[in-house]
């Protein structure tokens, strides 16, 4: 697998974490989109702040439908130091 750039230390919130269960889903099926670049459900705008954020070291997110509809963000940090799985709810 390609990998855009270094997710640092993972953590997950517990709202994301009991949702992520809820589904019977792994957070490394959204971690693993979210590294190669797979901004997920995002508008055009968005996934082109993304490629910029690449280039310019800034902080990176991606935006996820768990089967049930709640939204997942994967939020990583500018200086690629860590990576966090969250609910929109959560930030």
């Amino acid at each position: 697998m390609q990998t855009k750039f270094p997710l640092g230390q993972v953590v997950a919130t517990p709202g994301a974490l009991e949702a992520l269960t809820a589904n019977s889903q792994h957070p490394l099926e959204f971690l693993t989109r979210h590294v190669a670049g797979d901004w997920g459900d995002l508008d055009e705008h968005d996934r082109k702040e993304n490629e910029y954020s690449l280039v310019h070291q800034l902080r990176l997110l991606s935006a996820y439908t768990l089967r049930d509809g709640t939204r997942l963000w994967v939020i990583t940090e500018a200086d690629r130091s860590a990576t966090t799985l969250l609910l929109p709810s959560e930030y």
